[in-house]
């Protein structure tokens, strides 16, 4: 006959040292439920929801961590420790459930509003892993565009000096080219005149050739003072354009130092997803619930 009481119901009952942790997990007293058959497996089904509750937690923040530090041991450290918290936390709110204050409705909200807040931070980083493939393909993307906002903002912000600069050159460049021109011009009348191909039409060194040739001289001489005087002023400038130019590839590389592929970032390209996507925004929303 004792062999077909259930054991539950025997006076001799020892609980396993698995069925000993899940009451302390929900907070239970060992002595109490040993002799409250009743209580045994609702504090067992109680255990085992904090358990899962831990365990996910754990999960959740170690690979918040992994996308922070290098180290997955360390990783795996921060993680356990704050899923540690977490336990800590869910004890406290089930120990803090009395017959006293189960009734009234501070407590309550207080509990809902905590269990709330960690249940949505906790969801998050879970739903960066289910939709790990995309966000990364996303990321991409927005790292793409930071790149060609960071060089347009880059440009602008050099573009006045730039456009001074390249306006004091041309206006330079200007001024010698038509001296030059008529430098030219003037070369080209003399030696016309020297040759019998123009002006008078008379071939040698005569009185006319003689002042275009001086003329050109002039001009030439002319030409090399102002070469001389502006062309230390066009080099400068190119060097200060050069400069800037400079500036600008060197503030784009140390920006693309910067992307990187971390909590936030992630968060940044889910949320981009989740605007363009009708269906995945459906499944986000269903999924959080859930894990909430």
């Amino acid at each position: 006959m004792e062999k077909n009481i259930a054991l539950s119901q025997r006076e001799t009952y020892i609980p396993t040292q698995f069925t000993e942790f899940l009451w302390w997990l929900s907070t239970a007293e060992k002595e109490i439920l040993v002799d409250s058959v009743v209580d045994r497996n609702r504090y067992r089904i109680i255990g085992m929801t904090v358990l899962a509750t831990w365990a996910f937690a754990t999960f959740t923040w170690t690979y918040f961590f992994n996308t922070i530090v290098d180290s997955v041991l360390l990783a795996i450290a921060l993680g356990l420790f704050m899923g540690f918290i977490i336990l800590t936390i869910d004890r406290a709110l089930i120990k803090g459930i009395t017959k006293f204050n189960k009734q009234k409705l501070a407590p309550l909200l207080f509990r809902g509003l905590l269990a709330l807040t960690i249940g949505t931070f906790m969801a998050q980083p879970a739903v960066l892993y289910m939709f790990d493939k995309e966000i990364k393909l996303q990321t991409s993307l927005d790292n793409e565009k930071k790149k060609i906002l960071k060089q347009q903002e880059l440009v602008t912000l050099y573009k006045t000096p730039k456009d001074a600069l390249t306006k004091q050159n041309a206006a330079l460049r200007s001024e010698l080219d038509g001296k030059y021109d008529a430098v030219n011009k003037a070369r080209e009348n003399y030696i016309a005149e020297t040759d019998g191909s123009g002006g008078s039409g008379k071939v040698g060194i005569k009185d006319i050739a003689i002042a275009k040739r001086n003329e050109y001289q002039k001009l030439d001489a002319e030409y090399q003072v102002l070469l001389k005087v502006y062309q230390p002023k066009l080099d400068s400038n190119e060097a200060a354009l050069k400069e800037i130019d400079n500036k600008i590839k060197a503030g784009e590389a140390n920006f693309i130092l910067y992307l990187n592929n971390g909590f936030l970032t992630r968060v940044e390209a889910l949320s981009n997803l989740l605007k363009n996507n009708a269906a995945l925004q459906f499944r986000y929303y269903l999924i959080v619930f859930i894990l909430m």
